[in-house]
């Protein structure tokens, strides 16, 4: 199934479970949870903290406060089999399942997993060695585009593009955690939507409610990501700006409602008119 997300005709939900488990048995309890809601994927974040942050880097957000970037990456790095117990579960499960990599290592390590699909963060949209290293694999990507403006995706899609590597995808995103209400500027979905027609184009989110998501794919989103947890009260950064069960379930239930509500756009009498027109016109 993983990979196949670029020939589907309804919207592709991710949920990102990376961040809030450190257990194979916390990461099955998410997976779960994805399922249940009728996601389509699970994504996890890969990263070793001494390659992804300097002992002089910080953290200042909303969810962490002013910390260390070591010290946080320390605590919710995942290993090699911890990887591997929660892909396998999700594949038997039959979900898509997939990851962030920060660095060269992580994308070994996860090809010695044999993934098929490959997410980028915000914080790797204007890392070009980074990008060009990863098209040249020639597995689909999904790009998040937050704090880019619209120069900088050009010049990532150009790299990636440039690879001879045309699976792509792009995510609108606001790396703000949470993202507040005023901050989320979904019309900037249009922007990336007419500047690459040829792309698939979503949205990741970070706001505290599922009503982001469900207005983007109204406004033509194709692909959603959203932070997922058991507990919102768990331990964690991540928790508290995630979805729970019943939220995403709701999420993906009005995303499906509405794919059936869109229709075609061609302005004519619905079938199930026929009789209301011969009865009901004056």
């Amino acid at each position: 199934m993983n990979g196949n997300f670029l020939k589907m005709d309804r919207c592709y939900v991710i949920a990102e479970i990376g961040g809030n488990f450190t257990t194979v048995e916390e990461g099955i309890r998410l997976v779960d949870v994805a399922k249940r809601s009728g996601c389509d994927a699970v994504k996890l974040q890969s990263y070793k903290a001494a390659t992804v942050a300097s002992r002089a880097a910080i953290f200042e957000m909303e969810n962490t406060g002013v910390v260390s970037q070591l010290e946080v990456f320390e605590k919710y790095e995942v290993s090699e089999f911890i990887h591997r117990e929660v892909f396998a579960y999700a594949e038997a499960a039959g979900l898509d399942w997939f990851s962030t990599p920060s660095h060269q290592t992580d994308v070994e390590m996860l090809e010695k997993l044999n993934t098929r699909i490959y997410k980028v963060g915000s914080d790797d949209a204007t890392n070009i060695p980074f990008l060009k290293y990863l098209a040249q694999i020639g597995k689909p990507i999904i790009l998040s585009t937050g704090m880019c403006t619209l120069e900088e995706v050009e010049e990532a899609v150009s790299a990636i593009l440039g690879e001879s590597n045309h699976q792509l995808s792009l995510l609108h995103a606001i790396t703000n955690y949470p993202a507040r209400e005023e901050s989320v500027n979904l019309a900037a979905i249009g922007t990336l939507r007419q500047r690459f027609p040829e792309l698939r184009i979503g949205y990741s989110d970070h706001t505290l409610s599922p009503v982001a998501c469900i207005c983007a794919v109204a406004m033509g989103a194709s692909i959603i990501e959203k932070h997922v947890t058991y507990d919102k009260r768990a331990e964690g950064p991540d928790h508290m700006l995630s979805a729970d069960e019943a939220e995403l379930t709701g999420l993906v239930d009005a995303i499906r409602s509405f794919e059936k509500m869109r229709g075609t756009g061609e302005k004519k009498p619905a079938a199930t008119e026929m009789i209301s027109r011969r009865n009901n016109r004056k």
